[in-house]
């Protein structure tokens, strides 16, 4: 239970922790030294002068009690406490209890001491943080007597800690900034790294310690490799893609030559390949994609909307949220994310008979849905669904055609592009499949 507690309260960020390792070792090394030292060396200075105290005040009780009469001892003792500088009052009335202010330490040590060495001591009074005022027992009655505070405690123990506080702060501070230095390039690679899973390539140099050194130069050999896979694989499918099209063409040529009734299942299977071909080159360009650039996200949803609708597709606009949120364009990669909705918007539409694209704006998230009223996408086969080549068509609707298994897919390559994903839901609103492809801000 407690190590959970301190799990949730211990700071999340770099920063915050390197200032706990600082500052926690700090204060507990102040905090030791000040109930140690402080409490007790300091309380031994103050026993130590309260007892060379504690001699004068039996000397100059014992003069009193020599004296023959009240005048004489007052003379007596005036005497006396004008070389021990202190001030003296015979007789006087005595009050009760002993009197000091709860923060005064030393002021315990005071008290405890005089009672300890002096059983004539009637009462102590120390609210005064400047002087002590004390009742002695004598036998003309009680006597008060008062003298300097600093006689019986250390004057300066306030220094030590103001010392102690500004040195810690100090060294605290320049530890804070060479340390700053040492987790700068471990924040730059970070931030690199998060850039990088947002589809977005910033400029990183590795620098700092030999170990983060070493950790960003790996870091740009793993992105470098990434990237090479990517285009390797990106210019197989379009170069594949592209070189299947020339004999295609070649194909439908000569049928289109033969007789109809002969030629027209041929020309439907050439039809499907060209299908294919399409699709591969689409997925091929999912990822290769177009720049990062500010962009507006509820013009470009609108857009594909729009466009839809012109191609005769029952799509429209559906709720949007938080949109007041976007106060400036967000960069993306337009004609991919552009690509996506189509993709979402055509699969609505090849199961369902109408969809909805909604647009949720949150403070680090876009959420773009695509709703259908189709039979939907059991659970057990949404992450199936996502996989290139992955057909569901026997629990979809085949009447509008078949695809080639590569839609979900695509969006799923380009949500990722942008450190984002796609979801596969059921929708409240149609009754069918919803889509949401989140994209980090």
């Amino acid at each position: 239970m407690f190590f959970r507690w301190l799990k949730r309260t211990m700071p999340r960020g770099l920063y915050g922790r390197a200032a706990l390792i600082l500052l926690l070792p700090v204060l507990t090394l102040q905090i030791l030294v000040s109930v140690v030292f402080i409490q007790r060396h300091f309380e031994g200075v103050t026993q130590l002068m309260t007892r060379s105290v504690a001699l004068d005040l039996q000397y100059l009780q014992e003069t009193v009690a020599e004296a023959p009469d009240l005048a004489a001892a007052r003379v007596a003792a005036t005497r006396i406490a004008n070389a021990l500088e202190m001030e003296i009052a015979l007789p006087v009335a005595a009050p009760g209890k002993d009197a000091r202010e709860f923060f005064d330490l030393s002021g315990r040590a005071v008290i405890a001491t005089l009672r300890d060495r002096r059983n004539d001591v009637i009462a102590v009074d120390l609210t005064d943080r400047g002087r002590v005022d004390l009742r002695l027992a004598t036998a003309y009655g009680p006597m008060a007597v008062t003298f300097s505070r600093i006689r019986v405690s250390a004057s300066n123990p306030h220094q030590l800690l103001v010392v102690m506080v500004v040195m810690g702060a100090l060294m605290t501070l320049i530890s804070f900034v060479f340390l700053r230095n040492q987790l700068r390039p471990i924040k730059r690679m970070a931030t690199a790294a998060q850039q990088y899973g947002k589809g977005r390539i910033v400029t990183y140099a590795p620098s700092g310690a030999t170990e983060v050194r070493a950790a960003g130069t790996a870091f740009l050999d793993m992105r470098n490799r990434i990237e090479r896979q990517t285009q390797s694989r990106t210019m197989m499918l379009s170069g594949v893609s592209h070189d299947l099209r020339t004999p295609l063409t070649r194909l439908r040529l000569g049928l289109s030559l033969m007789d109809d009734a002969e030629a027209a299942p041929l020309i439907g299977d050439v039809d499907d390949m060209q299908r294919l071909v399409d699709a591969f080159l689409d997925f091929a360009r999912s990822d290769a994609g177009d720049a990062v650039v500010p962009t507006d996200v509820l013009g470009l949803v609108r857009q594909a909307v729009a466009d839809a609708q012109r191609a005769g597709q029952a799509a429209s606009l559906g709720p949007l949220k938080g949109v007041d949120l976007l106060d400036a364009p967000v960069p993306l990669r337009p004609m991919a994310l552009r690509r996506a909705l189509e993709n979402l918007i055509g699969n609505a539409l090849r199961y369902g008979t109408r969809a909805e694209v909604g647009l949720t704006v949150m403070e680090r998230t876009l959420r773009i849905s695509v709703e259908d009223d189709g039979p939907g996408i059991p659970a057990a086969r949404r992450e199936e669904a996502l996989r290139p080549f992955s057909r569901l068509d026997p629990a979809r609707n085949q009447d509008k055609g078949s695809g080639v298994g590569l839609g979900l897919a695509i969006v799923a390559d380009i949500a990722r592009l942008h450190g984002g994903v796609l979801r596969l839901d059921d929708s409240e609103r149609l009754g069918g499949l919803k889509a949401d492809l989140v994209l980090a801000r």
